[in-house]
């Protein structure tokens, strides 16, 4: 997956705009998908989806997949959102209310409105937050990220590491696709016990090969005159086409007034 991404940040009809420009305007958005109203988190959402699958002219499905994959963690967390507990002889107003599931070991189990409606206010937040972030990772490569950041004066160091991880996740990519390879060529993977067992012995020796593989890359750095900074290349600005530009601050302006508009009729 993260060749993937890093192919298609190189290769979208965004490519050739501002860095500088896209890094903003998805940071102006991610503050207001934190903020705003559940009706405008859907709002940023359709619109980034407009901007990264229109625009961009990144396919759909691999779109969906990326912000798919991070909601399955809240899928996970949903029954602690959703359900309660009490005990059966001392239920509250609130649990006759609500939608009783299920009575176990003299404890009752039921659904909240208030829990549902967290959830639900939660998932808008969480999809237009993901928005934001996969706007910024399929439109912008990882080179010119740093050097906005490098611009934006991030300390060298954090950058640095930066650069590290994001060079140790191809090998870790790399090296699990071999081993991979490896053990289904040799009739593994197969059924559910073996694959938990062929899985364990991936994991476990994926480690010690990308120790060795992170070695490799630091000697092949110091062979190359490393020895206290990694040089960055310096930041060159590109041009904002004037419709995209007027587009995101109407866009902008317009969900500012939206959201005006909403926490006005509750007060």
């Amino acid at each position: 997956m993260i060749t993937l991404i890093d192919s298609l940040s190189y290769t979208n009809k965004l490519r050739t705009v501002s860095p500088m420009w896209k890094i903003g305007f998805a940071a102006v958005l991610f503050l207001m998908s934190y903020m705003s109203h559940p009706v405008i988190q859907l709002f940023i959402s359709l619109w980034l989806l407009i901007w990264t699958v229109s625009y961009a002219q990144i396919p759909a499905l691999y779109y969906l997949r990326l912000i798919g994959a991070p909601c399955l963690f809240y899928a996970a967390s949903l029954p602690a959102l959703l359900i309660e507990f009490q005990r059966s002889s001392e239920l509250s107003t609130l649990a006759y209310s609500s939608t009783l599931l299920f009575t176990v070991f003299h404890w009752t189990a039921f659904l909240t409105d208030n829990g549902m409606l967290t959830a639900i206010t939660l998932l808008t937040r969480i999809i237009a937050c993901l928005s934001c972030m996969t706007f910024i990772m399929l439109t912008t490569p990882i080179s010119e990220l740093f050097q906005v950041m490098k611009r934006l004066r991030v300390p060298a160091l954090v950058l640095e590491m930066m650069l590290i991880m994001y060079r140790f996740l191809f090998l870790l990519e790399s090296i699990a696709l071999d081993m991979y390879t490896a053990q289904k060529s040799r009739g593994g993977q197969t059924g559910f016990k073996n694959r938990l067992n062929d899985t364990a012995i991936l994991i476990v020796r994926l480690f010690a090969k990308s120790m060795q593989r992170y070695k490799g890359v630091s000697y092949g750095l110091i062979t190359r005159g490393f020895i206290d900074e990694i040089h960055m290349a310096p930041y060159q600005g590109k041009p904002i086409p004037s419709r995209y530009l007027w587009e995101s601050c109407t866009g902008i302006l317009i969900l500012v007034l939206l959201e005006l508009l909403l926490r006005w009729r509750e007060i």
